[in-house]
């Protein structure tokens, strides 16, 4: 990283103090921070020190502290810069800017290293397909607990089997698969064949679908 600029000049925590300095950078994506190695500062070892002869001595150093204030003031600022600087240094390997977002992500989970991208922009295949996959599994599953007892036996009967919805006899509906009609009793499921190619009959079929010969006849 040039020396002359600072990246990462949102993603971070300023932990410094008048003692030394601190940073923790975090990712874009995921939001989990990487604290920098803390840096002692010098010049709050001597404002520390001045502090405390100022107590010892009743005031004697009190003047000489307030007029280096400004200066001591400005030569943190430069201390802070310096140490933010090193830290977007070390901090840098762990990081990297997706060239579509321009999200800083954590290399360890929020990039993709085959593409090239943060993980917001080209998500792993792998985990999205498999987040589809649970999310499938537990619509199936809120959908199988709101069926009835009578649907379940229904569904679990097996879809190959002709479910008739209304009597052929009488017209009347059927709520549910049954072999014989609540309203007339009349069969609902046929056992007829054709009596010229032996096919089975739909109820209440006049002739074969296929061979066209006449049912019963």
């Amino acid at each position: 990283m040039s020396k002359n600029t600072i990246e990462f000049t949102r993603n971070y925590a300023d932990q410094s103090t008048d003692k030394g300095f601190q940073f923790e950078f975090y990712c874009d994506r995921c939001g989990n921070g990487h604290r920098t190695r803390f840096q002692a500062n010098a010049l709050g070892t001597v404002s520390t020190l001045m502090d405390t002869a100022n107590s010892v001595f009743g005031g004697l150093f009190g003047r000489a502290a307030d007029l280096s204030e400004r200066a001591r003031s400005a030569a943190w600022e430069r201390a802070h810069d310096e140490a933010f600087s090193e830290a977007a240094d070390e901090i840098h390997p762990l990081f990297a800017q997706c060239p579509n977002c321009a999200a800083w992500v954590c290399r360890k989970s929020c990039w993709n290293d085959q593409r090239g991208l943060c993980k917001n922009c080209a998500p792993d295949l792998g985990v999205t397909m498999s987040t589809a996959q649970s999310r499938k599994a537990v619509d199936a599953a809120w959908e199988n607990a709101a069926m009835s007892d009578d649907d379940k036996r229904t569904v679990s009967g097996g879809w190959g089997e002709t479910i008739t919805a209304t009597c052929p006899h009488c017209g009347a509906p059927q709520p549910g698969k049954a072999k014989f009609c609540a309203e007339c009793g009349g069969k609902l499921q046929s056992s007829a064949h054709c009596i010229e190619c032996g096919s089975k009959l739909a109820p209440g079929a006049k002739f074969c679908p296929e061979c066209g010969h006449k049912a019963g006849g």
